[in-house]
C-alpha cells in the first residue's frame, strides 16, 4: 500500500472508515465512529500505508473531546472520591502496583530494552506516556506500540461489554441525535475553550494538556451555568475519527516486526491487566452503589479519551467513570517517572547460561 499515492491512501482510509463506522453505528455498536476508523487505521498501517494524521489535528480533537467530557462533569465529581476515599485509594494503588508488576515481568522475561516495559504498561494517558518515555531512556517506538495496542484491546473489549450488556440500547442516547443543529454563540465560546487548551497545554508543559485544560475550564463554566457548551454531533464525529486514525495508523509494519519477538508477552500482560481491572470493577460493585458496567469503564486501563467516548455513548454514570479515570491519570503522570526508574533499576533480564 505504500506504493499508492498519499491522496489515494487518504481516499481509501476515509471511504472504508465511513463504511465500517456506519455499519457499526447501524448495529448500535458503542463508539462506532471511534472503533471503525481505528480498525481501518490498524489494517492500513500494517499493510504499509504511509499517511499519518498531523499532530495538530490530533491535539485539536483531544481539545474537542475535553469539552465533550466537561458537559458531563460538575463539582459532584469529587463526591464519590471523597466519600469512599479508602476504597478509591485501594483501587488506584492496586492498579498501579499491577501495572508496575507487569512492567517488571516484561523487562525480566522478554528482554525489552531499558525502562521500555515500565513505560509501556502504564495504565492510562497513552499519549502522555509516549511523550514522556523518550526522556527516560525508553524506546519510544515500542512504548507507543504497547500503549496503543492496549488502547485498542481495551476500547474493543469495553465496546463489546457495553454492547452485550445493553443489547439494542447500546450506542443510543436518551434522545435522537441531531447531526446539524443551529449554532449559537455558545458554539463559539466552546471553540474558544478548545483553542485555549490547544495553545496553553504545550506552553504550560501539562501532559495531555489539550484534553485536560478544556475539560477543567469547560466543566467549571458549564456546571456553574456561566456558559452552556455546544458541541454538534458532526464535530464530535470528526474528533472521534481523527483520534481513531491517530491510534490505528501507529501500528506500522516496521514497529510490528520490531515488537514481534516480544508480542506474546506484551499481549499476555495487557490481557492480565484487563482481567485484574475487571476484578476490581466487580469489587467496586460490592461496596458502592454503581452498576458493573460503570465500574468496568471506571477501572478500564485504557486511554482517558477512548473510555470517555465509549462512556458517552452508554447509559452509565459518566461522572463516576471520569472521576476515577482522571484521578488515575493524574496519579500516573506524577508517579510514572519514579516507578519506571525503580522498575528498570531492579528488573534485569534473565541471562542465558
Amino acid at each position: 500500500m505504500d506504493n499508492f499515492p498519499k491522496f489515494i491512501q487518504w481516499i481509501i482510509l476515509l471511504l472504508v472508515s465511513l463504511l465500517l463506522g456506519g455499519l457499526l453505528q447501524f448495529f448500535h455498536f458503542p463508539a462506532a465512529l471511534l472503533l471503525g476508523p481505528m480498525i481501518v487505521g490498524v489494517v492500513m498501517g500494517l499493510l504499509g500505508a504511509s499517511v499519518r494524521v498531523p499532530t495538530h489535528y490530533f491535539v485539536v480533537s483531544q481539545a474537542v473531546l475535553g469539552c465533550m467530557i466537561a458537559q458531563s462533569l460538575s463539582p459532584d465529581i469529587l463526591t464519590p472520591l471523597l466519600q469512599d476515599w479508602p476504597l478509591v485509594l485501594l483501587v488506584l494503588l492496586s492498579t498501579l502496583l499491577a501495572s508496575g508488576f507487569s512492567g517488571w515481568c516484561l523487562m525480566r522475561f522478554s528482554g525489552l530494552p531499558g525502562p521500555t516495559g515500565a513505560w509501556g504498561t502504564s495504565p492510562g494517558g497513552a499519549s502522555a506516556m509516549v511523550a514522556m518515555a523518550g526522556d527516560f531512556g525508553a524506546d519510544v517506538r515500542l512504548v507507543a506500540f504497547m500503549q496503543y495496542l492496549r488502547v485498542l484491546f481495551v476500547a474493543t473489549a469495553a465496546a463489546m461489554v457495553v454492547r452485550i450488556s445493553l443489547g439494542s440500547e447500546a450506542g443510543q442516547g436518551s434522545v435522537a441525535l441531531e447531526w446539524f443543529p443551529a449554532l449559537h454563540w455558545n458554539f463559539l465560546g466552546t471553540m474558544g475553550i478548545a483553542v485555549a487548551g490547544v495553545w496553553l497545554g504545550p506552553r504550560l508543559r501539562i501532559p495531555s494538556g489539550a484534553l485536560m485544560l478544556p475539560m477543567i475550564l469547560g466543566a467549571a463554566l458549564h456546571s456553574s451555568g456561566t456558559m452552556m457548551l455546544q458541541l454538534p454531533e458532526w464535530l464530535l464525529a470528526l474528533a472521534y475519527t481523527v483520534i481513531g486514525w491517530s491510534v490505528g495508523l501507529r501500528f506500522t509494519r516496521p514497529i510490528f516486526l520490531l515488537a514481534l519477538r516480544t508480542l506474546p508477552q506484551i499481549v499476555v500482560s495487557i490481557i492480565a491487566l484487563m482481567l485484574f481491572c475487571g476484578a476490581l470493577a466487580w469489587m467496586l460493585t460490592l461496596f458502592l452503589p454503581v452498576d458493573l458496567l460503570t465500574a468496568y469503564l471506571a477501572t478500564s486501563p485504557g486511554g482517558l479519551d477512548t473510555v470517555a467516548i465509549i462512556a458517552a455513548g452508554s447509559r452509565v454514570d459518566i461522572t463516576f467513570v471520569m472521576a476515577m479515570q482522571t484521578l488515575r491519570l493524574f496519579t500516573i503522570l506524577l508517579t510514572g517517572p519514579a516507578m519506571a526508574r525503580f522498575i528498570s533499576n531492579r528488573a534485569l533480564p534473565e541471562q542465558s547460561t
